[in-house]
Formats: structure tokens, sequence, C-alpha cells
């Protein structure tokens, strides 16, 4: 059962337009895909008929029903919709709408169990188009590296489109710090003379020769492919908080760091 307030409720279903046993321009195949696509649950399942048949009766016995996580997940994914299509049919949004949305948005956190605070619905807007843009089909072959380093990265870029799609954030930040980690290391030595002539390259502290490629880290290879001109700036301090979260591989300092990734 999802720790949901009856308020809370009320908002949700003022905003999605339940009143009328509705769930906003939902049809009924159209809003089973939905729940499906997000929670792979059948919600025209016999259990969510507690209350009635309607789409809004179904969602309310999913709110009943259902892990604090797959409402949170779901209730998302619906506020993003409804934003959506707000902007695609030129619908004004009211600032009585912009207050409800963002408390819902804040709702929808509060079950997944995420702390930062929303500010105003447009900067929603823009953080939910972003984290539900896909960057599909892409290509390491034009990156002038080994064919079998290329092989192993396309199949861990596979991996981490399967994490996110079963919600496995951890598994998709560890493996998206092992994709980065293999194409440095594999255009460090495609570029083998800029790297290890960089200022910024690791050097043993016995005689001060830059140590060998499978002795750096990902700091190093970081740090060095910015120095050469193969990263930009933004991608560097992207690739280092990566980096970070990377180390939660190591339980303890998930632990020491009180932090759970969300699927966002």
């Amino acid at each position: 059962m999802a720790n949901i307030k009856h308020a809370d409720k009320l908002k949700l279903e003022k905003l999605f337009s339940m009143s009328g046993g509705s769930v906003m321009d939902f049809i009924n195949q159209a809003f089973q895909q939905l729940v499906l696509d997000v929670t792979k649950i059948d919600i025209y399942n016999q259990r969510f008929a507690v209350y009635g048949t309607s789409k809004a009766k179904r969602l309310r016995a999913f709110w009943q029903v259902e892990s604090d996580y797959n409402v949170g997940f779901l209730t998302k994914e619906m506020l993003d919709y409804w934003a959506t299509m707000k902007k695609l049919n030129g619908s004004e949004v009211s600032e009585q709408q912009k207050v409800l949305y963002k408390e819902c948005f804040q709702i929808a956190n509060n079950l997944l169990g995420v702390s930062e605070k929303t500010t105003n619905f447009d900067e929603i807007s823009v953080e939910e188009e972003f984290l539900n843009k896909e960057f599909k089909d892409l290509s390491l072959e034009n990156l002038g590296l080994d064919e079998m380093i290329v092989s192993i990265m396309n199949s861990r870029i596979i991996e981490i489109q399967k994490s996110i799609e079963n919600r496995a954030p951890l598994s998709a930040i560890l493996m998206s710090g092992s994709v980065l980690e293999g194409l440095l290391l594999g255009t460090a030595v495609a570029n083998m003379r800029e790297f290890n002539e960089c200022s910024s390259s690791p050097k043993s502290k016995d005689n001060g020769k830059v140590l060998p490629f499978h002795e750096w880290t990902l700091n190093s290879l970081i740090d060095v492919a910015y120095g050469v001109g193969i990263l930009e700036l933004d991608v560097k301090k992207f690739s280092h908080s990566l980096r970070d979260f990377r180390n939660f591989i190591k339980p303890y300092e998930q632990m020491s760091d009180k932090y759970n990734p969300d699927i966002d």
C-alpha cells in the first residue's frame, strides 16, 4: 500500500481530471498501455477493479494496493504526460494549475524518496523534458577505436538501456562509468603520444615516468582527455560526477554517503 494521504489523492484527482471516472484524455487501451510501459503492471487486472471498472476507479485502486515506488513512478510519468499534452495542444496553464502541478510533483518525489524541492512549473517541465529525452542509435564506430573494444562497449550500452528500462538505476550508473572508462582508455591507446606528453599524465613516484595506461585511474583519464582537447569542460565535469557516483560499487561508500540513486 502506498503511503499517500487523502489530501494528496484529491490533488492528483483534480489535476488528472478524474471526477467523471476518466483519467485525463486517456482511452482504455492507451491508459492500460501507459501503466504497463511504466510499471510492467496490467491495471486492467481484476485486482484493480475493487472500486469499479472505470479508469479513475482503477487508478484509485492502484494507489491503494501498489508500493510507494510504483505509485510515485507512475505519477511522475502521468505528470509528464499532462505537461506534454498542454504544450502540444497550445493550452494555457493557469497559475492555479501550476501550483497544483508543483504540489503533485512533490507528492511523487515524496513517494520515491527524492529529497529535492521543486521550484515552479516551468522549471519542472524543463527538467522532465530532459529526463525523458532518449539518446538512441549511439554509434561508436567512428571514434577510431579498436573494433574489439567497440564491440564490448556496444554490448554494455545495451545493458545500460536495459537497466534503465527495468528501473535499476545503480546498475545503470555503474555500467555507464565502465563505458566511460573503456572509451577513454581506448582513446588513450589510439592517441598514445598526446596522452603520454600531457602535463597532467600520472607519473610514477619512484622515477617520475608516465605510468603505463593500465595503471591509470578514471580520474587521470578524464583529466588528460580534457588536457589534450578531446573533452570539453562541461563533459569533463559531468564525467567526474559520474566517476563519483560509480564509487557506489563499494557498499560502504554508498552507506557513508546515505544516498540511494533513483531512476531519474
